[in-house]
């Protein structure tokens, strides 16, 4: 266990322990509902890390570097941006994806493209966007949300390698 894990543990538990000294039936109250929204997510949290592992092992190191890699350029952009935006995965569940894929050797910019794709592109619920907000407002959204996705990718990549 590393440090950061550990004072957030501590961090936690004291701040749990001052809310129960305060009010014992909100705070457990709020714990088991925690607890429930947890169980909620790890059956999908669960599967995507299983689908992540299998993919890295079977996509060998160099055709992740090659398409995400450093040296990618504008089609590892283009590529993280796009699969970002056309699946659907919570966020909780793209951490350990972005992790893994840094492990493997993709840059800080097209895994910054694809989690920020991710949270804020939708083309898989563009359907329902357009039944609720009108086909102009889903599409300038997600139009304007993928451009943004692409700039902060960059500035993202641009800033990590000025403190790398």
């Amino acid at each position: 266990m590393n440090r950061t894990t550990l004072v957030f543990i501590i961090g936690v538990l004291t701040l749990t322990l001052i809310s129960f000294l305060f009010d014992k039936k909100k705070t457990i109250k709020g714990i088991k509902k925690g607890a429930k929204m947890l169980l909620g997510i790890l059956p999908a949290f669960l599967n995507i890390l299983i689908i992540i592992s299998i993919v890295l092992y079977i996509i060998p190191q160099s055709l992740i570097l090659k398409l995400l890699g450093p040296t990618s350029g504008a089609l590892g952009l283009l590529l993280a941006a796009l699969i970002g935006a056309i699946t659907l995965v919570p966020g909780p569940v793209s951490y350990p994806l972005a992790a893994a894929l840094i492990k493997q050797g993709a840059s800080y910019t097209v895994i910054a493209t694809l989690m920020t794709t991710l949270m804020m592109v939708g083309v898989v619920t563009l359907p329902l966007e357009i039944k609720y907000f009108g086909k102009k407002v889903a599409i300038l959204r997600n139009s304007l949300n993928f451009i943004a996705a692409v700039l902060i990718g960059l500035a993202v990549g641009l800033i990590m390698n000025i403190i790398l």
